[in-house]
């Protein structure tokens, strides 16, 4: 039996690791060598790490980009079941934060932040396959 996983087609890939101390403390370390969490809230993306950049209807503007990269992020721990599915919401509250943080206007953050909330599901089970 093997186990894999489709792959996305990623429009981004970051060119300097990235960090930043958010609100989730595990009890320990969690994620891989390319993106993890510490035990102090410290979010680690390194560089080289891919991701899809803002989804749906919707223009990649530089306010998104951060909140985008840190959200697809927390998505990927969740999918990986690193994380449980309860922090779907916040990382959605995050992404909207950070948005706003960057400049976003708070009404298109509020669109950003309801999106996500009603159509991104999806994007955070788990996407393990397997066959015999």
């Amino acid at each position: 039996m093997i186990f894999f996983k489709k792959r996305r087609h990623y429009k981004y890939t970051l060119v300097e690791s990235y960090s930043r101390v958010i609100d989730i403390r595990p009890d320990e370390k969690l994620g891989n060598n390319f993106l993890y969490l510490d035990t102090n809230g410290q979010l680690f993306i390194s560089e080289g790490y891919s991701w899809d950049g803002p989804s749906g209807p919707t223009i990649d503007t530089k306010n998104f980009m951060q909140g985008s990269l840190v959200h697809d992020a927390l998505y990927q721990l969740i999918r990986e079941q690193y994380l449980d599915f309860t922090y779907r919401k916040y990382a959605d509250e995050l992404l909207k934060e950070m948005c706003m943080d960057d400049s976003m206007c708070s009404i298109r953050a509020f669109f950003v932040y309801w999106g996500v909330r009603l159509f991104g599901a999806s994007a955070a089970k788990p996407d393990t396959l397997k066959a015999p």
